[in-house]
């Protein structure tokens, strides 16, 4: 196995969730899922391992990686962060909000800062409409923002 496999358990383990699930329907998704809480994200390596312990062509693996947007194949940060990006945020100043964002935590949508605290992503919707323009961090959900908020929302969690 490759060292980007992480430790010798971590390989062990996502062994265990492969053997675990493989001949279930729909097991494709629930090692996906089962990887992604092991790594924090899903590596091209951790796909071949899952794409071999299936007997499954790794484009098959990649592509629904790709399509569904809670895989990632970026690490995320300690904190993620989520802007969304709908319609109702966007004309309430989310560009705004995401601009401020990249600028404090010194990375653009998509990245995680250097340090692993933070990582920073533009959704489509979050459907809080209500609330625009919103971001979560995590499971905490931040509504009615102005960009001026972003430095004591990041305050939250140093």
């Amino acid at each position: 196995m490759c060292q980007s496999l992480g430790t010798l358990d971590q390989q062990q383990e996502l062994l265990g969730i492969i053997a675990k699930h493989k001949d279930k329907p729909g097991a494709l998704i629930l090692i996906l899922h089962e990887a992604q809480e092991l790594y924090g994200y899903l590596p091209l390596e951790v796909q071949k391992t899952i794409s071999q312990g299936l007997r499954m062509p790794l484009a098959n693996v990649y592509g629904v990686v790709t399509f569904y947007t809670q895989f990632s194949l970026e690490p995320k940060g300690k904190y993620k962060i989520s802007i969304c990006m709908g319609t109702a945020c966007y004309v309430k100043g989310a560009g705004e909000i995401l601009d401020k964002l990249k600028n404090k935590l010194g990375i653009d949508a998509g990245q995680c800062t250097e340090d692993g605290k933070f990582s920073l992503d533009a959704a489509r919707c979050i459907g809080a409409c209500g609330l625009a323009p919103v971001l979560t961090v995590n499971e905490d959900v931040h509504g009615r923002l102005k960009a001026d908020d972003v430095e004591a929302i990041l305050a939250q969690y140093e």
